[in-house]
């Protein structure tokens, strides 16, 4: 098979779809790769390195798109990748359909084959494709949050960890899954104090029995969002349903009981956010204000640490790109249900559930015979 890994285009993005030793598994398994020049550039690897390790470099996106049966990138095909894709291909990358309906609008158009990272699922029912991203999401939330907590990036002047006789800030994550696990590390190491919320009272055990004591877990209710929102500084959104568009948990008339400079990161705004009043934005033009507080809606922001990104992706990754160069998507799929959930949209149909049902689309089971 033919795979192809075209340079990201989406603004300030850094990743890559495949480290140089993905080419050389794929090289000794019979495949060809071809890897658009600079590709890796944003994240450290040359094209020499890919060459090194049996790829092919290319010139351009159209190359790619014209040549390879599997595309393997990172995010979500924009507009000008969109006109490239063909009828049958197969596209492997990060979607979140359920938060665009042009975009879903769009891949349907081209008869291409989107398998989603984000929808894949281990034996566990886990989503081993999402975990890496969302570790560092929820690492980088707080490195971002603090940031603009300063006062010359128009936050409240808080230092996160407080000083001696100086009461740290209070960190309100709104989720207790890998994201917010990650938060909440990141914030009580800096010395933060930490409310932790979630609706699944198990969870909610773990990690009052694995975190350190300024690290307080509470049931999430509407109350209880309502009661805290007033005390914090920092508000990381760290909500998930997969595949699905993510439930608006903070409406607008919250922020007014904020306290003025307070920061919101909603980490979920690849899947629409849980603040009402969460966009997306950019690493160049990160935030906007809203009744005083601070937001910020970086839609992708495990690229800015795209060396450190690409390789955590990659390594969960390849095994997926292996078996589907290998065997085909139909019967990778068939083999393992897990990857068959990653199939949302199959040559027009919508083959995801919970995106069809976000834009009441027909909703149709995969075909794999």
């Amino acid at each position: 098979m033919i795979v192809g890994i075209p340079e990201e285009i989406k603004a300030d993005e850094y990743r890559v779809g495949m480290i140089p030793v993905g080419a050389e598994e794929l090289k000794h398994g019979g495949h060809r790769v071809l890897v658009q020049r600079g590709a890796g550039l944003g994240s450290g690897l040359t094209d020499e390195d890919y060459v090194d390790h049996g790829a092919e470099i290319v010139a351009s996106a159209a190359e790619i798109y014209a040549q390879a049966e599997l595309i393997v990138k990172v995010k979500e095909p924009q507009p000008e990748e969109l006109a490239m894709i063909r009828p049958g291909q197969t596209v492997f990358g990060y979607f979140h359909f359920a938060a665009d309906r042009k975009l879903t609008e769009g891949v349907i158009e081209t008869g291409c084959v989107a398998i989603a990272f984000e929808t894949i699922q281990d034996a566990g029912g886990g989503l081993p494709l999402l975990k890496p991203m969302s570790e560092v999401a929820g690492k980088m939330s707080i490195q971002e949050g603090a940031k603009y907590l300063e006062r010359p990036m128009r936050g409240r002047g808080i230092l996160l960890g407080g000083v001696p006789g100086v009461e740290p800030a209070t960190v309100l994550i709104l989720g207790g899954g890998i994201v917010g696990l990650n938060a909440a590390k990141v914030a009580a190491g800096l010395g933060a104090r930490v409310i932790l919320m979630d609706v699944n009272i198990e969870l909610l055990r773990y990690l009052a029995d694995i975190m350190p004591a300024n690290v307080h877990t509470i049931y999430s209710d509407r109350a209880m969002i309502q009661h805290y929102i007033r005390e914090a500084d920092l508000v990381i959104g760290a909500v998930l349903i997969a595949g699905a568009k993510s439930p608006v948990l903070v409406p607008r008339s919250y922020l007014a009981t904020m306290k003025p400079g307070a920061v919101i990161v909603d980490v979920g705004v690849d899947q629409g956010g849980c603040f009402e009043t969460t966009k997306p934005t950019t690493h160049s033009d990160p935030i906007y204000e809203v009744d005083g507080i601070v937001h910020y809606g970086v839609a992708n922001i495990p690229g800015a640490v795209g060396r450190t990104s690409t390789f955590a992706l990659a390594n969960a990754t390849l095994p997926y790109v292996l078996r589907l160069a290998e065997a085909g998507y139909k019967q990778a799929a068939s083999a393992d249900p897990g990857l068959a959930a990653g199939v949302n949209i199959q040559q027009g149909r919508v083959t995801c559930q919970a995106v069809a049902e976000t834009f009441g689309m027909k909703y149709q089971p995969v075909a794999l015979n």
